[in-house]
């Protein structure tokens, strides 16, 4: 069964840090781009980060010189380091990959959801 399993969402205050991981399950054995996705009550999901499999990132503007995206050496995970947190990152935040599984097209896979909640 095809996994993508996230960690790191939590409580903070304005200002602080977090640092969100995914792992996809090994059965994605063709991973073309990873990445995150936020949904904030009342909004529409947004990209907030991805990487692909070269290395090329594309991010959200609101989070450009505060959230890093980073893949593992195993190159089934990818983390997002989030500094400079400020409320309007109060968001369920989903993990992202696009790729295959054995037998199966390219298609997207996604996580179950971590809430992030900025507030003093």
């Amino acid at each position: 069964q095809v996994q993508l399993v996230e960690s790191g969402g939590g409580l903070v205050q304005p200002g602080g840090s977090l640092r969100l991981s995914c792992a996809a399950s090994r059965s994605i054995f063709s991973i073309n781009a990873m990445g995150w996705y936020r949904q904030a009550p009342g909004k529409e999901r947004e990209l907030v980060a991805a990487i692909t499999d070269t290395g090329s990132v594309n991010s959200a503007d609101s989070v450009k010189g505060r959230f890093t995206i980073s893949r593992g050496n195993a190159k089934n995970t990818v983390d997002l380091q989030m500094n400079s947190l400020k409320p309007e990152d109060t968001a369920v935040y989903y993990c992202w990959v696009y790729g295959r599984e054995l037998g199966y097209a390219r298609h997207d896979y996604w996580g179950q959801g971590t809430q992030v909640t900025v507030s003093s």
